[in-house]
């Protein structure tokens, strides 16, 4: 697919003359300069044949499972240093998001003092988080979700720092996630990169399964190429297909009465069998796994996306992930951004790309509310920027503070949850905010344990998603080395919601 608004100013790499010249992948991605090209993966029979006793589980539930029965989850990586604190997701003291920070602190944040949210207007809780009135996130997701929508989210902010500009950070939470559950009917995990977190930012290495590594999914034509089930069912109707396929079944079983290879064997081989003729009688036609022949995300007088915005590599590969992990044909999937490096003494790219990636995150929360499906958002990045106290008074910089320079002292994460039965409960009202900031605009890393610890904040974002389950008391078995705190009053000081679903 050609892309030409990729000569769009918002799309062009970003250049530092502070920053060393770019060497590595991620380098380029933090950047802008690199989207990544396509690698279509299948899953593979193959994968039956694994060892010890996940053979045996997979033999003894055999079959496509349709998402496993867990809430989907999808993590936006944006690679660079985002913005997240103040000027987006409001944070304050011990007392949580509206504890105020000095004039000074906001200023860090980006924000000045005609802008702090001690003035009137200047804090919005639609989506039950605090949001800046103004932040490009919280604009990008009003413009794709619908109000209804945004009464059925509730959100998170974790106080955390992380490094500045390395893909080091272990921030990505993915195989924890599958660990607690997560899975899909075609594949476990999807990510937009060729990495092993399928993204920007590294997965802890205590997380890490081999047999779990996100394919890599960043178009329609990679979510349509996860099923081939050969020229059956162009010679024939899918129905038909699916019968052959079942017929065949059927021989094989025959014939492995009349072997002696061991029980395991003999079920896996059936297994085989069994979903290949699932795969064709659920997904002969690929297209059904297509986001562009989907209504709700392309093409319809309703859809979310434009087909403008479908010329972005941005908007395609955020399209593709929702429509395989919302629909459960995946667990959990990156979404990784690139260009989030935007400390280039201006506050008008930052606020450009901040918005496209609001954009991106409302896309999904629209998509999983018109699916009637929960769904898990989790937004992170490598480090974050400070503000020197200079404006950007262009029409795309607002009147805001110019991002001057990286600084991990500003960072932070947070979460959003949709329920279509209603606005997720919080633990409790301080549990929005977990951790805090000084009043001169840092994280106070003493905070939690997560505070000044990118593994742990990991775990606890695992953590939250076992709780959204009611299964918390599963923690040590999903993590068995977490280093999130042996007591329960521990614990509980990280977890954000009540739960939405049981087991």
């Amino acid at each position: 697919m050609k892309r030409d608004a990729r000569d769009r100013a918002s799309e062009r790499p970003l250049r530092h003359e502070h920053h060393r010249r770019p060497i590595t992948r991620r380098d380029f991605l933090a950047q802008g300069f690199l989207t990544g090209a396509a690698l279509i993966a299948s899953p593979s029979l193959f994968g039956l044949f694994r060892s010890g006793g996940e053979a045996w589980a997979q033999a003894a539930s055999c079959g496509l499972s349709a998402g496993a029965g867990r809430i989907p989850f999808v993590c936006f990586d944006l690679a660079g240093g985002a913005n997240v604190a103040g000027s987006n997701v409001l944070v304050g003291g011990p007392g949580g998001q509206l504890d105020l920070l000095s004039d000074e602190g906001y200023i860090a944040q980006g924000l000045p003092a005609t802008m702090t949210p001690r003035l009137p207007g200047q804090v919005n809780t639609e989506l039950g988080l605090a949001f800046h009135t103004d932040s490009a996130f919280l604009r990008g997701i009003l413009s794709k979700t619908s109000p209804t929508t945004r009464a059925n989210v509730n959100g998170a902010v974790l106080c955390a720092q992380s490094e500045n500009d390395t893909d080091n950070n272990p921030h990505n939470p993915m195989y924890g996630i599958n660990k607690a559950g997560a899975n899909g009917s075609l594949v476990t995990l999807i990510g937009t990169e060729p990495s092993e977190s399928g993204g920007n930012s590294v997965a802890p290495m205590s997380m890490i399964d081999p047999t779990a590594r996100p394919v890599k999914i960043e178009q329609p034509s990679d979510a349509t190429g996860l099923v081939d089930t050969g020229k059956l069912v162009q010679l024939l109707d899918q129905d038909d297909a699916a019968a052959v396929m079942r017929a065949m079944e059927q021989i094989t079983e025959l014939k492995l009465a009349k072997m002696s290879e061991q029980a395991i064997v003999e079920e896996l081989i059936r297994c085989g069998f069994l979903e290949s003729s699932q795969l064709v009688a659920t997904f002969g036609n690929p297209a059904l796994l297509n986001p562009l022949g989907d209504p709700d995300i392309a093409g319809g007088p309703a859809a979310i996306f434009t087909d403008a915005e479908l010329q972005q590599s941005e908007f395609e590969k955020t399209a593709a992930v929702m429509k395989l992990v919302v629909n459960g044909f995946a667990g959990a999937g990156t979404i990784e951004l690139g260009g989030y490096d935007y400390h280039d003494s201006t506050r008008a790219t930052g606020e450009v790309r901040d918005f496209e990636a609001g954009q991106a995150m409302g896309a999904v929360l629209e998509y999983a509310a018109r699916r009637g499906q929960q769904l898990v958002l989790y937004v992170f990045s490598d480090g974050s920027v400070v503000c020197d106290g200079r404006l950007d008074n262009s029409a795309d910089g607002r009147g805001k503070g110019v991002w001057r320079s990286d600084n991990q002292s500003t960072a932070s994460v947070f979460l959003l949850v949709y329920d279509p039965a209603g606005r997720p409960p919080l633990a409790s009202p301080a549990t929005q905010q977990i951790g805090w900031f000084r009043p001169s605009g840092s994280v106070e890393t003493a905070a939690t344990r997560v505070s000044n610890n990118v593994e742990r904040l990991a775990e606890a974002i695992v953590l939250n998603y076992l709780a959204l389950h009611n299964e918390v008391s599963r923690l040590a078995e999903v993590l068995p080395n977490h280093g999130l705190g042996a007591s329960a009053a521990e614990i509980d000081r990280l977890v954000a919601f009540q739960p939405i679903r049981n087991g």
